[in-house]
């Protein structure tokens, strides 16, 4: 079998570099296990005790020693030849081990000078880990040098690959968990290399961490032939290199022989690329590291009768019963003594002078490395003055424009002006959203062949696609974590894909703005289009718009949802998004030719506003009205516009206000989010006692959710998207879900006290538009031309 290892140094290391290397790992593994178990008593002065267990033990052993042999031998590397490095922890459920070694290293006692190298800090560093009060058993924002929390699996590989883009001097080493590997988001993650350009990009190292099981299970790349396996990561493209072996100075050896001849490979790599930049584009074949060792490695070989070490039973806590079973604390007590504590820390609990010399030195540990607190590189963007890049229009909803056409325009001035710092995601469909302005500016990157009938393809772009949510998402997200700034735009019904993915962000933004050390990074900003009421023609299976739901779920210090009505609003709204910090920006905005009902100085104001009312198409004279008609959303505004121009012209006599909602949080009471209205002011605009009929972009539970203790909730009727859809057109679809001009007429008919016995043939004639507009429908497959082509009058 051929496993890439011709070629490789026998014995690299000396026999006191060895030594070192070793107890660094020992250390380390050390570290690990009495972070899971011990609450006193670190550098074990005496027996173990029940009352020094913690009474609770959580946190993971299996993959662990794999990590840190993994990360003792990167920080050779470090040292030796100058790399900057950060590591992402695929199993981050290995969290003690990495806080091991970032103890280790110095940065942890820096940045909680509580923890120090000392008895007593070791002490504390064993009290909070998974403790009430301390810290996650995950690798989370927490743990200095981490931008991935891994307690979810399946997205180390694109977060590494985020992070090298436009970082041409940063080597990523990304381990993969073996039971991650097999998650979806990360078999597509390992084509990320197509995307890499060597040149103007850094390195990612995947390092596939083979140690046979998860939970309870083996796991697929244990159990396929070796053959198969090294097929595999060939035909995805790279060189793999396989370590392997359960014997620790044999293992250390061919560990520190495979990263040499990996970093050899990785620097001519980019030598080459670098004196053929400017000749046809030759994809690399990335070298990538297998280490098969076994789980839960240097821990009990067996428990209670039946073998633990190599087997799933160490991937968690291998010994469960230590607080009330002696002969488990006696095993405790014995593995612990195994790693030889007195050899690696001195009398006061400091770390042997060996160890403090293996890693590397300030910003050059992996646990300090700026790139892994990308606030502190993060620099502001460039962004043109979008006003110039406004849709002209004629008065109010007379003027047809292409929403987000008009920011593809912005959007390729500001990939102009900051060719180093911004990239747009999406997955295939940055031209099918309209923003193809990119494209004067820009192209697609790319490594793979290039064929002459390609488009705006290219070694070199700001544009990242590829047919998968999870890895744009991913991409974008190391990106950003990193100190970057990025737009991912998707359909909108096929974002919820990154549903979890959302969640871990959110979670991740929420855990790092409390503390103290992490600097704000660039938000999170989706942009959905082709949304629910414009997919009339792709059918049921596109309309969705739900992701607004799931994103109202998280903190409000957090999220911020956006519905632009148009081409204007839109533009003020994104150049708003570009510019925030720490959160996750949600715009939801239509491509497809409508209605523009703002001009640029109108627009501004209005987002400023967040919601307003729009007097130009009310009635009700700065009175109180009769009754409220507020939309959020570019086609529910078109329905309460036309709505509007139907009463104005049948019943003059009528009071009506229009109230548009730009920023959907601004419904919600200013103690509930810092966007919210207080009651006095919502109850100015929406009133406290009459009707108010509120079209919704989205499922119309979420108004209701937003102003359920506003003084005149009671009143507020939504209509919304009721998961009702088809092959339809676009009116049809929201006819379909009562969201027609018509239907709200009707609504406000039946809602105004005394209106209906005096308007009862305008209802009537409202019941027959439905009617005829359905049939229309059937018969000619297209919307009534009175309906299709309606305008503002006035």
């Amino acid at each position: 079998m051929d496993t890439t290892q011709s070629g490789l140094a026998t014995a690299p290391l000396g026999h006191e570099e060895l030594a070192r290397i070793d107890a660094y790992w020992r250390a380390a593994n050390y570290l690990t296990v009495g972070q899971i178990y011990l609450l006193d008593n670190p550098l074990l002065r005496e027996s173990l005790r029940p009352e020094h267990i913690k009474p609770r033990l959580l946190g993971h052993w299996g993959t662990s020693p794999g990590l840190s042999l993994i990360y003792a031998h990167l920080n050779r590397c470090i040292t030796a030849r100058g790399l900057d490095m950060i590591y992402v922890t695929g199993p981050g459920h290995g969290g003690p081990a990495i806080v091991a070694n970032t103890w280790l290293e110095g940065t942890y006692p820096e940045l909680h000078p509580s923890v120090n190298h000392s008895e007593e800090g070791m002490k504390q560093l064993f009290r909070q880990f998974s403790f009430p009060g301390g810290i996650p058993s995950h690798v989370a924002a927490e743990v200095p040098g981490s931008i991935h929390e891994g307690g979810e699996l399946g997205y180390a590989l694109s977060h590494a690959y985020g992070a090298a883009f436009d970082n041409p001097d940063l080597t990523v080493a990304c381990v993969v968990g073996d039971g991650e590997a097999e998650t979806g988001p990360l078999a597509g993650s390992w084509f990320s290399n197509v995307f890499l350009n060597p040149v103007s990009d850094g390195t990612v190292l995947p390092i596939l961490h083979l140690n046979g099981y998860k939970i309870a299970n083996p796991t697929i790349f244990a159990r396929i032939s070796d053959e198969d396996r090294m097929s595999f990561f060939r035909g995805v493209g790279y060189e793999p290199f396989l370590v392997e072996g359960d014997d620790p100075e044999s293992v250390h050896q061919l560990m520190a022989a495979t990263l040499d001849a990996c970093f050899d490979r990785i620097a001519e790599i980019r030598a080459d690329a670098r004196r053929s930049a400017n000749g046809k584009p030759v994809r690399p074949r990335w070298p990538m590291v297998i280490l098969r060792t076994p789980k839960g490695w240097t821990g009990p070989a067996e428990v209670d009768g039946v073998p633990v070490a190599g087997t799933w039973r160490a991937h968690q806590v291998p010994l469960s019963g230590v607080r009330t079973n002696p002969e488990h604390l006696e095993m405790l007590e014995a593995w612990m003594r195994s790693y030889r504590p007195e050899e690696l820390f001195d009398a006061t609990g400091k770390p042997a002078a060996e160890i403090l010399d293996l890693h590397p030195e300030g910003a050059q540990r992996m646990s300090a490395n700026p790139h892994a607190n990308g606030g502190l590189l993060l620099r502001d963007l460039v962004l043109p003055d979008y006003r110039e890049y406004g849709q002209e229009t004629e008065g109010h909803g007379r003027t047809t424009g292409e929403a987000t056409k008009v920011l593809g325009k912005w959007l390729r001035d500001v990939i102009s002006a900051n060719p180093d710092r911004f990239r747009l995601f999406g997955p295939d469909e940055v031209e099918s959203n309209r923003l193809g302005a990119a494209f004067e500016t820009t192209d697609r990157q790319w490594q793979a062949d290039i064929y002459p009938t390609d488009e705006h393809q290219a070694p070199h772009g700001r544009v990242m696609e590829a047919l998968s949510e999870h890895l744009c998402e991913g991409w974008l997200e190391g990106y950003l974590l990193t100190g970057r700034h990025g737009l991912f735009t998707s359909y909108e019904a096929f974002i919820h894909i990154v549903d979890s993915m959302f969640n871990q962000h959110a979670k991740w933004l929420d855990s790092s703005a409390a503390i103290p050390w992490r600097r704000p990074i660039a938000s999170l900003n989706y942009l959905l289009s082709s949304h629910v009421w414009r997919q009339d023609h792709n059918g049921f299976s596109h309309q969705d718009p739900g992701f607004i739901d799931h994103v109202m779920n998280k903190k409000a210090d957090i999220v911020r949802v956006y519905l632009p009505p148009d081409a204007n609003t839109l533009l003020s709204t994104m150049d708003h998004c570009l510019r925030s910090r720490q959160y996750v920006n949600v715009v939801v905005a239509g491509k497809q030719p409508a209605l523009q009902y703002t001009s640029m100085d109108e627009a501004v104001r209005h987002c400023e506003r967040g919601l307003g009312i729009w007097e130009w198409a009310s009635t009700d004279g700065g009175q109180s009205p009769d009754v409220v008609l507020a939309c959020a959303g570019d086609a529910p505004t078109l329905e309460v516009l036309a709505a509007a121009d139907i009463l104005r012209q049948a019943l003059p006599r009528l009071r009506v206000r229009v109230v548009n909602v730009v920023d959907l949080m601004r419904l919600q009471p200013e103690t509930e989010h810092p966007h919210g209205l207080g009651d006095r002011e919502f109850d100015t605009i929406f009133t406290s006692d009459k009707p108010v009929l509120f079209a919704f972009h989205g499922y119309p539970t979420l108004i209701h959710r937003l102003t359920y203790r506003r003084t005149n909730h009671d009143n507020i009727h939504v209509r919304g998207y009721k998961e009702e859809g088809t092959t339809t057109t676009p009116f049809d679809m929201v006819m379909l879900n009562d969201l027609d001009r018509f239907r709200l007429v009707i609504d406000v008919i039946d809602r105004v006290p005394g209106l209906g016995e005096n308007a009862a043939g305008l209802r009537q004639r409202m019941e027959d538009a439905r009617h005829a507009a359905r049939e229309h429908t059937r018969t000619h497959g297209e919307d009534l031309p009175d309906v299709a082509e309606w305008q503002w009058p006035h």
